[in-house]
């Protein structure tokens, strides 16, 4: 038996996920919110239904990675911090030289660290807690796990660019994805759910970050984001595929930089940039406000263009596949987007998409299933990580 502690740490929030494997019995399961911002919240969920709450202003990556880890030990879940065997690191971007689980040594992380020019707000972040927890745990090896692997069979058709083929190649420009830990994840759940290891899937993985995926035979296929994750569907705070053209315009006419352009098609764009009200679905949703309701139905349109034309892509599909915090949870999204969907024969069962509990969404005459599966990155990552040890 090991304890393995998956970390997936963002630029707001740190969750992370104690396991007992190879049970795969989570001993813990927390997250720390608002991230340097006032009221920063603590919560793990440990033991017989336990929850340890906790508030203070502005904690930061240095206090949240020893809030976990001390935490862990002072909560009882484990005597000592060296009975962590391993630790797994989310890491978004892996670019061509990162298609597996990898341990973590000075040479990958430093590799991980200039990854960041793909995924400016991710990398270095997680790159920030790899070196962080090495610091407390210097003798527990680390690894790291990429959302952008399960992106490496994506065709040349869709993961390359209309670019002089040659700086393609260059300085290896494509698709990379993100979300490919969960997409991945719910394309095998699905196919496990169909019985068919070679379904056409359109999996949707909405939520502050959002992506569409098509799968087939098992593999991605396409994808919605791109050499960055800003790509894509309009999202919480990024804007989504813009016209490149606009860099350019708005430095000229703003003054910025092309740094300052591209910060604020990530951070100030999407939902927020949009309503003016708020990147959360939730505020939108309650709001009166026209722009809020402009933003909606731009993240609906955005959703289903990608699912409609994947379906096109794939010469049918077998299950529309919802999931992310978005996708899980907001019955009036999974609503619009299957009406739009229906000139594929696609039909929501109403009455099932309000109880909105993990499973077959559809009516007994869609012609294709309607899958509601909850996102698990934690629970995919152990595997990784534990297939990765045993095969040492």
């Amino acid at each position: 038996m090991s304890k393995v502690l998956i970390v997936n740490a963002g630029s707001s929030s740190l969750k992370f996920k104690l396991f007992e494997m190879p049970q795969e019995e989570v001993l813990a399961d927390g997250e720390v919110e608002r991230l340097n911002m006032p009221g920063s919240k603590v919560k793990i969920k440990y033991g017989d239904g336990q929850v340890y709450k906790a508030e203070e202003d502005k904690i930061d990556y240095e206090r949240s990675a020893g809030i976990m880890l001390n935490n862990l030990k002072d909560l009882g879940v484990i005597d000592r911090l060296r009975d962590i065997d391993a630790i797994g690191n989310r890491v978004v971007a892996g670019s061509d030289i990162f298609n597996k689980v990898v341990k973590i040594d000075d040479d990958s992380l430093s590799q991980i660290v200039e990854l960041g020019d793909i995924a400016p707000i991710h990398n270095p972040v997680e790159a920030e807690y790899i070196e962080i927890i090495r610091r407390i745990l210097p003798d527990t090896d680390q690894y790291a796990i990429f959302d952008s692997a399960f992106f490496k069979d994506v065709p040349e058709v869709n993961s390359i660019y209309g670019i002089p083929y040659e700086l393609t190649k260059k300085f290896t420009i494509r698709r990379y994805g993100e979300h490919g830990i969960n997409h991945g994840f719910i394309t095998q759940q699905a196919e496990e759910i169909l019985g068919n290891d070679k379904a056409k899937l359109v999996t949707l993985h909405l939520g502050s970050g959002a992506s569409v995926a098509a799968e087939k035979d098992g593999k991605c296929y396409d994808t919605s984001m791109g050499f960055t994750p800003m790509n894509g569907l309009v999202m919480g705070t990024r804007s989504g595929d813009v016209d490149p053209a606009l860099v350019p315009f708005f430095m000229k006419k703003m003054g910025a930089s092309a740094d300052e352009v591209i910060d604020m098609f990530n951070k100030r764009s999407g939902l927020l940039g949009v309503s003016g009200v708020s990147s959360d679905m939730r505020d939108l949703e309650d709001s009166d406000d026209d722009r809020a309701k402009l933003a909606l139905d731009m993240f609906v349109n955005r959703t289903v263009k990608f699912a409609a034309s994947y379906i096109t892509e794939l010469g049918g599909v077998d299950a529309i596949v919802f999931s992310g915090g978005i996708g899980e949870h907001d019955k009036w999204v999974r609503e619009q987007v299957c009406e739009k969907l229906r000139i594929f024969g696609i039909k929501l069962d109403g009455q099932l998409n309000e109880k909105q509990k993990p499973g077959d969404l559809g009516t007994k005459d869609s012609s294709a299933r309607i899958l509601l599966i909850p996102a698990n990155e934690e629970l995919a990552m152990v595997r990784d990580v534990a297939n990765t040890i045993s095969n040492k």
